[in-house]
């Protein structure tokens, strides 16, 4: 009878468990990778014994130069601002920004003590009145105090995917037909090269005059003012999913396109089984693009046509001409950079998500 040496198989438990931990590190990092968080594998890697060396290397690369890169920023940032003098005073350094950061912070929390108690003395006089049999006189009384920095964001966000989300249903379609067809391509392209490079600020005006037109009552399920930020999002955003769309779906082999009449299929299997599949890299790749181009085209046109919004909020702080006007003209640009970068982590997750799973 052949006994196993104890010494051995715990070493060898020791392995596999080891190996097991190895392989889940190694499926997180395609997240980590995903969510911009890709210094924290060698981290994981080196607690593990993984090549402590090697795994100082990437850590050095991926998490010390960036954060030395950040602090070097401030560092200029905060020597240089104080020299610049402006009508408003100097440019705030990152001290002062953060001081802003904080008050609106703090005027957010305030603001929405003030909606709140406001909900609740509107609550209770409907319930005093029903109480008293004056039914009649029960109303929803909406609070009408200045929006909070919150508030504004989160505005923006909704308008951005709002457009984005009408962009995409007009481009997708667009891009497939462009694609598919040389026809429809010869169609659709010169209208592209047309209108693709107009700015902005030239849909504006008759965005406005339009929606003003259409929605003649600002009683409806959206604003006016939120339509005619919209719509201008989708009208400078729709290019580049359009263009990666048609690039994506002309790109397709064209062996599986002869399997795909060999086959017989129609055409709503064919574009569901074979070429949404095929092209759906260069798709998400447009979709990136066109989300970045809204959130940008989105700012300048709160700015200019004066609707909610962060945009809104800078141009109003501009106007003001306050001592911190500059630090929360700041603020709100730091707010608009990290919040474009999360919103292209957010489709390149989407992305991975897909593409993951037409992988497995």
């Amino acid at each position: 009878m052949t006994t196993i040496d104890p010494q051995f198989a715990a070493t060898e438990a020791r392995e596999a468990r080891r190996a097991r931990l190895f392989t889940r590190i190694n499926k997180a990092d395609a997240w980590f990778q995903v969510l911009g968080l890709a210094w924290i594998t060698p981290i994981l890697r080196a607690a593990a014994g993984d090549n402590p060396r090697a795994q100082l290397k990437d850590i050095w690369r991926l998490l010390a130069v960036p954060l030395i890169s950040i602090m070097a920023f401030l560092l200029l940032w905060g020597t240089l601002a104080p020299k610049v003098q402006t009508s408003l005073g100097a440019i705030p350094g990152p001290a002062e920004v953060w001081t802003e950061a904080v008050n609106l912070h703090a005027d957010a929390e305030a603001k929405a003590e003030k909606r709140a108690d406001h909900y609740d003395r509107v609550e209770k006089r409907n319930a005093r009145l029903i109480e008293q049999g004056k039914t009649d006189q029960v109303k929803d009384i909406p609070y009408t105090g200045a929006p909070s920095y919150y508030d504004q964001i989160w505005t923006s966000i909704q308008t951005v995917f709002f457009g984005f989300l009408l962009a995409s249903v007009v481009a997708i379609p667009l891009g497939i037909a462009a694609g598919l067809s040389a026809t429809a391509n010869a169609a659709i392209n010169p209208l592209v090269q047309i209108f693709k490079p107009v700015s902005p600020l030239a849909w504006l005006p008759i965005v406005t005059m339009v929606v003003s037109a259409v929605y003649a009552t600002n009683d409806g399920f959206f604003a006016k003012s939120f339509l005619v930020s919209a719509i201008t999002v989708t009208l400078c955003s729709l290019w580049p999913t359009l263009i990666n769309t048609a690039l994506g779906v002309a790109s397709i082999d064209k062996d599986l396109v002869s399997v795909s009449k060999v086959l017989k299929m129609n055409t709503w299997t064919k574009i569901t089984k074979l070429v949404l599949p095929s092209a759906l890299p260069l798709i998400f790749t447009g979709l990136r693009l066109s989300l970045g181009v809204g959130w940008m085209v989105l700012i300048a046109a709160e700015m200019l046509a004066q609707n909610p919004g962060l945009g809104k909020f800078v141009w109003d702080e501009f106007q003001n001409g306050s001592s911190q006007s500059l630090a929360k003209i700041i603020v709100a640009v730091l707010t608009i950079g990290i919040i474009g970068f999360l919103l292209d982590r957010v489709m390149f997750a989407l992305q991975s998500l897909f593409t993951f799973s037409n992988n497995r």
